[in-house]
């Protein structure tokens, strides 16, 4: 499952007036709870316990929270980009302004891992970071994120 599976349109934001880093997490986890408060409630729990064990800033404005949480079988991610950059205590002490946050199963610790990885690669691409940043619309947000739906083949 590539990373981009792990985004539906419904779980990528714009803030505009973002908050606190701990805001930020809370709404990254009422976006990847889908609704359900009992959710929302364990993934931003999870996401501020990882947190504190050290930032998930990793650099060029970018920040990955993630968790591994029981509150869905299958891997959750979403993106929110803010309006004003904020500080999420990133190694290069460069502020925040992008943000992918995801969970993934328990019982899953590889595919979480593997997810990782591919976003952060992804999000290591200048050139990408700097067409999130451009972006005036949600839509072309989204646009960015999600890949294009395959083409109906012509009878």
């Amino acid at each position: 499952m590539p990373w981009t599976d792990l985004l539906s349109a419904d779980r990528i934001v714009m803030l505009v007036d973002p908050g606190p880093a701990g805001q930020v997490l809370d709404a990254a986890a009422r976006l990847l709870g889908g609704g359900s408060a009992i959710a929302t409630s364990a993934i931003a729990e999870a996401l501020r316990e990882r947190e504190r064990l050290g930032s998930t800033g990793i650099g060029h404005g970018v920040a990955i929270p993630h968790a591994r949480s029981a509150a869905f079988h299958e891997p959750r991610g979403a993106f929110l980009r803010l309006g004003r950059p904020i500080d999420f205590g990133s190694r290069d002490g460069e502020p925040v302004d992008l943000v992918f946050a995801m969970t993934a199963n328990d019982d899953m610790p590889e595919l979480h891992l593997q997810h990782l990885a591919g976003v952060a690669e992804r999000f290591a691409d200048a050139e990408f970071r700097d067409r999130l940043r451009m972006a005036r619309s949600l839509d072309r947000l989204r646009r960015l994120l999600l890949p294009a739906a395959p083409a109906a083949n012509a009878a």
